[in-house]
């Protein structure tokens, strides 16, 4: 696993070059220094909120189009695996889930909780449904009563349907495994614009911009500070990179205009 202080200097890096990765480097240890004084119970608590609601809404979410499919439940054990869960917290996140299948489910009340209890951070709050749509994108497509949660989850997050319309770009850029050396196909390029969360016609100052915010709001270790389990860096790790190769996308095509 990297430390904060990799971490830091890798992102600082690719957003400022070879001053970035000092800079980086330093503000990881600053961050690593204040995570170690201040990852007390209350911390600990917001992780497992976090956890636990993560579940709970995947169970409902993933029952949207009226079954839970196999290539879902097999989504839901290889998360398990990923965060690398001990046996008390995988039996824990499957009583979510099934907590969350429950017909008397109820969603927004939930995401209420949810947010009262993990601080309302927009970052959070946006890879919370990043998982959800990766988790229903296990059957190969997101079908339309599932979308259609999708903006609802969003929405008891206090996210705008664009934050779905964005994760679904970068859920598709990812299943195509990405441009390199080639020109950019036209649907991949212009969901490159939706994960950076700006239009074609943005000038390159723009773009850059839009992409160092991003960079800054997805650090892993910003994100650790606010309530991210640990067990969730990679991840965030996971999105920082993909939000690179959308600027890498939208870069190369601007190079052969």
């Amino acid at each position: 696993m990297l430390t904060a202080p990799i971490v830091g200097a890798v992102l600082g890096f690719m957003i400022g070059g070879p001053a970035g990765l000092v800079f980086g480097a330093v503000a990881g240890l600053l961050v690593k220094a204040w995570l170690q004084q201040n990852a007390g119970p209350k911390l600990r608590a917001m992780q497992s909120a976090y956890l636990d609601s993560m579940f709970a809404v995947m169970g409902q979410l993933c029952k949207a189009d009226g079954v839970v499919t196999q290539n879902e439940v097999q989504a839901a054990e290889n998360m398990f695996q990923q965060l690398r869960l001990s046996p008390e917290q995988r039996q824990s996140a499957i009583n979510a889930f099934n907590r969350g299948k429950e017909p008397g489910f109820d969603l927004e009340a939930e995401l209420r909780n949810f947010r009262q209890k993990t601080g309302n951070h927009p970052a959070l709050m946006r890879l919370f449904l990043q998982v959800q749509i990766t988790a229903i994108a296990a059957d190969g497509e997101v079908h339309q009563a599932e979308h259609e949660m999708l903006i609802r989850i969003g929405r008891g997050l206090g996210l705008p349907e664009s934050q779905v319309e964005q994760l679904e770009s970068m859920l598709r850029m990812g299943q195509a495994g990405g441009a390199r050396g080639g020109p950019a196909p036209a649907q991949q390029l212009a969901d490159a614009y939706k994960v950076l969360g700006v239009s074609e016609s943005a000038s390159d100052a723009e773009v850059k911009k839009a992409y160092r915010k991003l960079m800054n709001e997805h650090h892993p270790d910003k994100l650790a500070s606010q309530g991210l389990p640990e067990s969730m860096r990679e991840m965030a790790q996971k999105k920082a990179s993909e939000i690179t190769n959308a600027y890498d996308v939208v870069q190369e095509a601007r190079k052969r205009q």
